[in-house]
């Protein structure tokens, strides 16, 4: 009798296809019995998702904060089973938590996700903060990460407490004051609400409810009449790429949303109406991005350089997983002024960038990203009391006194509405104080206020010598941690291979 031996991988695999279809098949006999129906699947069972959560079980993700080892920063240290989207995930609850990331190592090739993070509270102190391990676990769970498709411009989506609607089209002046006052007529309370503008595109998600039940709004004729009158403000020259209507179940996270709308409208392209001199000066960041490929290792290197920012990450990570890229290594160094980014990237079939179009498409859609959130204008704070139309009567002033909004943050705290807008002349010149001192005069100087951001000294990042194959991991490799990745060969530098 002849005896045949498989390698552990093999039989760690078939152990664990085993266990699957055990679980699946005792899942699915529990629903069938209640149908009393033993020889039909259940429809309602999602594979993907029950797979997720047993891999999940027999890995579940560790998440280790250090305050000792870095004397300057707290080192959060994640490893999990490797899925779609773990990166965002992770970078996302920091953002959210308002943590800054100084420096980040990050392997994520084959099956297993490794992560480094120096991070930092908004004021440059370690974190004190009990309950960051939690909430990164608990975003890596089976249910931590969504990809909606995007299937037009203009949606209203239900939640638990209020009704969402999304917005995109062309940008022009007075735009936001039509769009409030819609809302004001169909006496809707705008419990929050963000706005972004790029490149002669805007992209907003605002949160509603109705004025008298404060419950979110569900009839259908009173949605469907919104979706209407939107869509027709959204309506511009018929030449021009406009808006459509969708309607989609759920609720969304606000900023990650905005980068899919705005991705899904272009708006890294130049406009065709407007030069891309005019397009390159409107926003004062310009990041050096670069693409090329690693064929030694199958990689597509992409380089990022630009002033630091809070969520500079997020923004980028965004970009990367809604064009269908897979983060396989990143680094992260932002200790200095500049950031500096270096992300070994595929497509999820496992292949490199394979055209120069393709190469293109990314430095400008990365760029597009960046510049999207990077403010531009005067900054307006205003704090009243909180009623139907007060926002459509701000945007009305703004718009009479020739100012358009290129960004707009509205939420409401009790009873008062905190608003920031940052404004611009709409005739393209510098606003004049006494503009913006008549605007005060009518909306009330209690209520509103300019407030200047604190602003970091700006170094243009200068351009990387081609021979020098950019900023590398071994000038970067200082701490333990770092020390132990680059060890183990799960952090590489593309100067080193190439």
């Amino acid at each position: 009798m002849r005896l045949f031996f498989l390698p552990p991988s093999i039989l760690c695999q078939n152990l664990l296809l085993l266990l699957f279809f055990l679980y699946i098949n005792n899942t699915d006999t529990n629903l069938n019995k209640e149908t009393h129906n033993m020889d039909v699947w259940s429809p309602s069972l999602n594979v993907d998702y029950e797979f997720a959560k047993l891999i999940n079980r027999m890995h579940p993700p560790r998440v280790a904060v250090d305050n000792v080892t870095d004397k300057n920063a707290t080192l959060i240290k994640v490893d999990s089973a490797n899925k779609r989207g773990s990166l965002l995930e992770v970078v996302q609850v920091l953002t959210d938590m308002n943590i800054f990331i100084k420096k980040a190592y990050i392997s994520s090739d084959g099956g297993w996700f490794m992560d480094v993070f120096h991070v930092t509270d908004q004021y440059g102190n370690k974190l004190s903060e009990g309950n960051v391990a939690d909430r990164i676990q608990q975003s890596l769970g089976p249910r931590g990460c969504s990809f909606r498709s995007l299937r037009g411009s203009v949606g209203v989506q239900f939640a638990m407490q209020h009704t969402t609607i999304e917005l995109t089209g062309r940008d022009r002046p007075g735009l936001l004051s039509e769009i409030f006052a819609v809302l004001s007529d169909f006496k809707c309370n705008v419990g929050s609400a963000e706005i972004w503008t790029h490149n002669s595109r805007i992209a907003s998600v605002v949160y509603i409810t109705d004025n008298e039940t404060r419950l979110p709004i569900e009839d259908p004729d009173r949605l469907t009449k919104i979706k209407e009158l939107l869509l027709f403000i959204l309506k511009g020259d018929p030449d021009k790429r406009d808006g459509h209507t969708m309607v989609s179940p759920g609720s969304t996270h606000t900023q990650r949303r905005l980068h899919q709308l705005m991705y899904a409208d272009r708006d890294y392209d130049i406009d065709e109406y407007e030069s891309s001199e005019q397009s390159e000066s409107s926003r004062s960041v310009k990041p050096l991005v670069t693409v090329e490929n690693c064929a030694e290792k199958g990689y597509t290197v992409l380089h990022l350089k630009c002033p630091d920012r809070p969520k500079l990450l997020f923004d980028a990570v965004c970009t990367l997983t809604d064009m269908q890229y897979v983060v396989s290594h990143a680094s992260i160094n932002a200790e200095g002024p500049n950031s500096c980014q270096e992300f070994f990237i595929r497509h999820m079939d496992g292949c490199p960038i394979s055209s120069e179009a393709e190469r293109q498409r990314v430095i400008h859609c990365i760029k597009a990203a960046i510049k999207r959130r990077t403010p531009e204008g005067v900054r307006l704070d205003l704090c009243g009391e909180d009623r139907v139309g007060f926002l459509a009567d701000v945007t009305r002033i703004f718009r009479e006194n020739a100012l358009s909004i290129t960004r707009a943050e509205v939420t409401t705290i009790g009873s008062k509405a905190v608003n920031t807008f940052y404004v611009v002349d709409s005739s393209g010149d510098e606003i004049k104080s006494k503009t913006i001192e008549a605007v005060r005069k009518e909306i009330g100087v209690d209520v509103i206020k300019v407030t200047e951001d604190i602003v970091i000294p700006i170094v243009n990042p200068e351009p990387i010598p081609h021979h020098t194959g950019r900023f590398s991991f071994r000038k970067l490799v200082r701490t333990k941690s770092e020390k132990f990745l680059y060890n183990l060969g799960l952090i590489s530098s593309y100067s080193d291979v190439v």
